[in-house]
């Protein structure tokens, strides 16, 4: 995620703020711009941004509920912003904890949705294009603890999500059971619109025979693939072929779980180049495989190689940082050559898919 300013007054700001901390202004975020922006109030329920001319705007419907504080143009069709037209399903608001899970979910979601637009990708609501648009179900268990429950996933451009994932807790446990080094709501949301993308972007496409080269080929039963997973764990040495044990049940989760970590990358070595940041180790003379210095926006490079080159110092001193912390790794995953090819892949079939 990239740094933003208030621009009148110039304090540093964070992607969910809702208003300056230091002068006060209400913000919104603008997603033509990608910006999020200090607010005039115009009248009543109005608003211009600041030292931008007189286009009016209301904050999202949803901004009421304190779960969205981008922006919708006065006399949209819709009250709702970008990202919120993709819901087609929110939890029962009159539950407190709901109330507080969405929030978080929603937190990922347009942090999801930045990154999207920032890959240039298509991204449409089903209520525009019902074939082939994205929406969100996010749901509650109706009995908690007991079956049958809500499962997270993704069918035909609908992505489910229990919104019990939004519960440090609920998620920990989850992640034990799983035996998963690494479980976000953010993550989630990468990987089932990973598998929202192997359909745009992948099926019946010029990509798809290089895609089963390299992940296999999808049209093995993708139900029995799971249960041998599940009942058998992945196979001896998966860690020298995929991104995840997870990855190694059936080629769509091998190409979801590598999306994932493409768009991981992505975020992180954004976030490092607005901070400016570069890594270079004090103990060795020379630079080496270890040093670099991310001064390039990485959704800007064709080339993929330059990315990892930059990211895997950037790791290896994050990695290092936590551990300072008393922390499990930040990026606890081991990128062999073979993932790395994935990794190029995805990045190849993103840059050609651009929507300029």
């Amino acid at each position: 995620m990239k740094l933003f300013k208030c621009t009148h007054c110039g304090q540093l700001l964070f992607f969910e703020n809702g208003f300056c901390e230091r002068c006060k202004y209400p913000l919104g975020f603008v997603s033509q711009q990608l910006q999020l922006l200090p607010l005039e109030v115009a009248g009543p329920d109005t608003f211009r941004i600041y030292n931008q001319g007189p286009f009016l705007y209301r904050y999202c419907a949803n901004h009421q509920y304190g779960v969205c504080n981008w922006l919708v143009a006065d006399g949209s069709q819709t009250p709702y912003c970008k990202a919120c037209t993709l819901n087609r399903t929110i939890p029962n608001l009159s539950k407190a904890e709901y109330l507080q899970r969405w929030r978080v979910i929603e937190v990922a979601k347009h942090r999801l949705v930045y990154t999207l637009r920032r890959m240039k990708l298509p991204l449409v609501s089903k209520t525009t294009d019902p074939d082939k648009g994205l929406s969100f179900d996010f749901l509650a268990d109706e009995n908690p603890g007991h079956s049958p429950r809500i499962l997270t996933g993704h069918s035909r451009g609908l992505i489910t999500i229990n919104i019990a994932e939004a519960d440090d807790i609920e998620r920990e446990m989850a992640r034990r059971a799983m035996d998963e080094p690494y479980r976000t709501v953010l993550g989630h949301f990468r990987h089932e619109v990973g598998h929202y993308y192997w359909d745009q972007l992948i099926d019946h496409s010029d990509h798809l025979t290089a895609c089963r080269e390299l992940f296999g080929d999808e049209r093995q039963n993708y139900a029995e693939a799971l249960k041998q997973h599940y009942r058998k764990g992945p196979a001896r040495g998966w860690n020298q072929h995929f991104i995840s044990a997870y990855a190694s049940a059936h080629p769509w989760e091998d190409w979801a779980e590598t999306w994932a970590h493409y768009m991981h990358i992505l975020d992180t070595l954004e976030t490092a180049y607005d901070f400016g940041l570069s890594v270079h180790p004090r103990i060795i003379e020379e630079r080496t495989i270890l040093s670099s210095e991310v001064k390039i926006d990485p959704y800007d490079p064709e080339n993929f190689e330059m990315l990892i080159s930059l990211w895997l110092p950037l790791c290896f001193a994050m990695n290092s940082l936590n551990r300072s912390m008393g922390h499990s790794d930040l990026y606890p995953f081991v990128i062999p050559p073979l993932v790395m090819q994935k990794l190029s892949f995805i990045h190849r079939v993103c840059y050609e898919a651009r929507v300029v």
